[in-house]
């Protein structure tokens, strides 16, 4: 009885193992997710995620998933990981916002690079300039939600993939074979891969795009590893996104709405599929690759300036009881 207690359960740190941490933290976000689903069916009967959806709809949806993530998170971090939700990344002191403005003006430099690159190759044609779905509401209205959008999934995704699931991974693996370093780069490797795999189900989505969403997650992975907090990651996802979606009008991960409820630059798009990513948009093509390795280049770069040295962070795999939560 007691081996098949161990496998479960870590007497050491008083606590259930990884990876089943992992697990429940997941189903409870899914049900979470599904619960406030229903939720906005009973308030929003028959409204779904698209272009005809009212603006405060889109709220709602990108709120209740900010909402799963974070009680998700946060109950998994009490009840499971014994750790606070700061411990996940959320620290958010002075430096962490310093690296937070950095994330978000990489995710917009890189995104730009890639429109021009396309624009000065002639694989894309700008058609109309601040274009809005509906004419009759102030452009900056529909912009802003928009934009609040991305905010919420930039946050959601970050605080469940990289906070939550690279963190416990890396603890997970950290055996004394591997060692904290080894174990939190597995983790990161097998964390990204997830990621992408939670995007193969979009819209015109393929083995390439999925490859090139996990070599995406390698990117927003780096500043975690490096630094232990999640600055970077959101920063650069929620500008990543929202420059592909709402300033220069590409697919967003394959979908195209709310892309085009409003953009500030509005394209047509054309070129060769290989290069462009077609209708899954620039993560789905080359120059969206050479847009992440550029990424990672000046992650480096930065965190090397801020930290006088690049190395992992180890505390991110090790579990220690001054981060426990006991009351």
């Amino acid at each position: 009885m007691k081996k098949i207690k161990l496998v479960f359960w870590n007497d050491e740190q008083c606590r259930m193992r990884a990876g089943f941490r992992v697990a429940l933290q997941l189903i409870l976000f899914i049900a979470l997710g599904e619960a406030l689903g229903s939720l906005r069916g009973l308030i929003a009967p028959g409204i779904k995620l698209s272009s005809e959806a009212p603006l405060w709809f889109f709220i709602v949806f990108a709120g209740s998933t900010l909402a799963s993530a974070f009680i998700s998170v946060w109950l998994a971090g009490r009840f499971l990981d014994r750790r606070r939700l700061a411990d996940f990344g959320l620290s958010l002191h002075k430096d962490w916002w310093l690296n937070f403005g950095f994330g978000m003006l990489l995710g917009a430099f890189l995104i730009t690079g890639v429109f021009i690159t396309e624009y000065l190759l002639g694989w894309v044609t700008v058609t109309e300039i601040l274009y809005a779905l509906d004419p009759d509401l102030l452009f900056v209205l529909p912009l802003s939600v928009v934009m609040t959008v991305f905010v919420c999934v930039g946050v959601a995704e970050e605080l469940v993939t990289r906070g939550y699931l690279l963190t416990n991974l890396s603890e997970g693996l950290n055996l004394r074979r591997i060692g904290p370093q080894r174990a939190i780069v597995i983790a990161w490797l097998l964390s990204s891969v997830i990621f992408g795999l939670f995007h193969l189900d979009n819209p015109n989505a393929t083995l390439v795009s999925t490859f090139n969403i996990i070599l995406g997650g390698v990117l927003l992975g780096l500043g975690y590893v490096l630094t232990g907090e999640l600055a970077i990651p959101i920063g650069l996802h929620i500008t990543w996104n929202f420059f592909q979606g709402s300033v220069f009008g590409f697919p967003v991960s394959g979908i195209t709405m709310p892309a085009k409820v409003v953009t500030i630059v509005q394209v047509e798009q054309s070129g060769p599929e290989a290069w462009t990513g077609g209708a899954f948009g620039p993560e789905g093509g080359l120059i969206g690759v050479g847009a992440m390795l550029t990424g990672l280049f000046l992650t480096l770069a930065w965190v090397r300036y801020r930290q006088s040295g690049i190395a992992l962070h180890t505390p991110v795999a090790e579990y220690t009881k001054t981060t426990t939560v006991h009351e």
